[in-house]
């Protein structure tokens, strides 16, 4: 029993790093953009879209690193969706002609708050490109240039990137690159950029659309009430449509989470809705956390023979698998002995999720409730 259990465990590691679209990869990488041949008039205009709610503190930095694109044809709408504190006022104190603010209308019933917020400023653009990212990312000047790059140049109708995590805080360094690591084992790049796989995922910090191609899936308005906005994006956006995601080195979030809890926190907000509040896939999920991440330390560490040396590969496969995301965050490969317990963590963090749900506690996000039915 224990054996075939060791056996069953291994042969899932040998099926990751085999043939799982090359998911532990670094790669690929949104470059800095060459300097463009095309003049200035022949380049796309770009709306810049910045959903913000309560965002005093970076909405400054954002938008000042937004308006210092070394791009020559881009504007930059922030919508402030009801926000509590300064951060509307922050924004019109800008002088800058490219920059508009819109106070956010009450957000209808089935629209979380976010989507709302977008859907407002692609009302208000009539550009061809827009960029959706959020209002805690720095950008580097030549973010949007990398960007528009990558779209026109191989005819994309979406591009977006994992922009940088912020990895500072113990509980940062801990579980921050093990997240990356685990939405690569979800969607692999390499599939999620493969035209003829079904696999579909973006990372909503940075997000460079076609107006045609939103407006082909129905707007903003056919995800209205999706908690995972870009995955659900770009789920549909494929549809009919080519689509690329890989990592950023020219954006970076600001987003501390300098304590566990908080990590806990972001974890929880979506880890059930992305199981489709389904106990059937939490339990397949548990079981196969289980397998993957905590029977081979204990097999290693409390098995005999064949299911030891079993366990120890999958041990070491799941360190040698993580060691280019630590390469990526500039941290220690002993970081990937932790790997199990990380994983632990995260799929504690699912089962308090719908446990909550259970409870009958809805998923909350910027002090806004969301019900069951908002997936």
């Amino acid at each position: 029993m224990i054996t075939g259990l060791a056996a069953l465990s291994a042969a899932i590691w040998v099926y990751l790093l085999g043939f799982h679209g090359r998911f532990w990869q670094a790669g690929p990488v949104l470059a800095p953009a060459a300097r463009s041949a095309v003049p200035e008039s022949g380049l796309p205009e770009v709306a810049i879209i910045v959903p913000a709610r309560d965002e005093a503190e970076v909405i400054g930095e954002t938008l000042a690193s937004l308006l210092a694109q070394d791009y020559p044809r881009f504007s930059v709408i922030l919508v402030d969706d009801a926000s509590r504190d300064a951060t509307g006022a922050i924004a019109r104190a800008i002088a800058d002609p490219r920059l508009r603010v819109i106070s956010g209308a009450p957000r209808p019933a089935g629209w979380s708050g976010k989507l709302w917020a977008l859907a407002q400023g692609v009302a208000a653009s009539a550009a061809p490109l827009l960029f959706f990212t959020d209002a805690d990312i720095r950008h580097a000047s030549g973010h949007l240039s990398a960007l528009v790059a990558k779209l026109e140049g191989r005819g994309f109708d979406m591009v977006s990137e994992m922009v940088r995590l912020r990895c500072v805080s113990l509980a940062e360094r801990a579980l921050v690159p093990a997240f990356v690591f685990f939405f690569q084992m979800l969607y692999p790049f390499a599939r999620v950029n493969d035209p003829l796989s079904a696999t579909a995922a973006a990372a909503g910090g940075a997000v460079l659309i076609r107006a045609r191609a939103l407006a082909r899936i129905g707007g903003i308005a056919r995800i209205r009430g999706a908690l995972i906005d870009d995955v659900t994006l770009a789920a549909h956006v494929k549809k009919g449509g080519r689509i690329w995601l890989g990592h950023g080195v020219l954006a970076e979030s600001l987003r501390p989470y300098p304590h566990l809890g908080d990590i806990w926190r972001m974890i929880a907000r979506t880890a059930f809705v992305q199981l489709r509040y389904s106990w059937l896939l939490l339990l397949v999920t548990t079981l196969g956390m289980a397998l993957v991440w905590l029977a081979p330390p204990a097999l290693a560490l409390f098995g005999h023979g064949v299911a030891r040396l079993l366990g120890a590969f999958g041990w070491v496969a799941g360190m040698i698998a993580y060691w280019p995301s630590l390469r990526r965050f500039r941290l220690s490969p002993l970081w990937g002995v932790a790997l199990p317990l990380i994983a632990a963590f995260y799929l504690a963090a699912t089962l308090g999720a719908a446990i909550a749900h259970a409870r009958g506690r809805g998923i909350a996000w910027k002090s806004r409730a969301y019900a069951k039915g908002a997936a």
